[in-house]
């Protein structure tokens, strides 16, 4: 039986599904935004009374967009995750908060199903709670970060000791 925890090989592979899941969630975010062209999520902006619409809905497009790329492949990290937490948590105080915690809430039930109203903070949440520990822990293995802070350097490769223990 592998004993996964407490083990330095495996510990550094804990970053890279949290940093996969992250990114690909705000490139499509940002992607949505995008294609659909910025000018209606600052009208959504607009009716919402955020100060900026078009400047906020340009930024968050880009933010969500590069900075989303730059978590999947794990590229400056700590740094991109900074911005990408104020984002969430202007969202979350701005709009989210006062539709309660849940970010399913539903309003009612129709012939066609369930209707469904603005959704609460807990993405918001998550998303920074993700977001904090990979500022924490850092882009893990398999990451552009991991490839610059490795040049000039002697090999990684795992000693023997850190090297997962098969033993039960």
């Amino acid at each position: 039986m592998l004993k996964l925890r407490n083990n330095a090989f495996w510990s550094r592979w804990a970053p890279l599904p949290l940093r996969l899941i992250i990114g690909f969630g705000f490139m499509a975010h940002g992607w949505a935004k995008l294609s659909r062209g910025p000018a209606g999520f600052a009208k959504l902006l607009d009716r919402i009374g955020a100060p900026l619409p078009e400047t906020t809905a340009w930024v968050s497009t880009f933010v969500e967009l590069v900075g989303g790329l730059a978590i999947f492949v794990g590229a400056f990290v700590e740094v991109v995750c900074v911005p990408l937490i104020v984002m969430m948590l202007v969202a979350m105080f701005t709009v989210h908060l006062k539709y309660g915690f849940s970010s399913i809430h539903t309003i009612g039930l129709t012939a066609d199903g369930p209707r469904f109203g603005p959704p609460g903070y807990e993405v918001k949440l998550l998303y920074i709670a993700g977001l904090v520990s990979l500022i924490l822990g850092g882009a893990g293995v398999m990451s552009v970060d991991r490839l610059l802070s490795r040049r000039g350097k002697p090999s990684d490769r795992p000693s023997e000791q850190e090297q997962p223990s098969r033993a039960g």
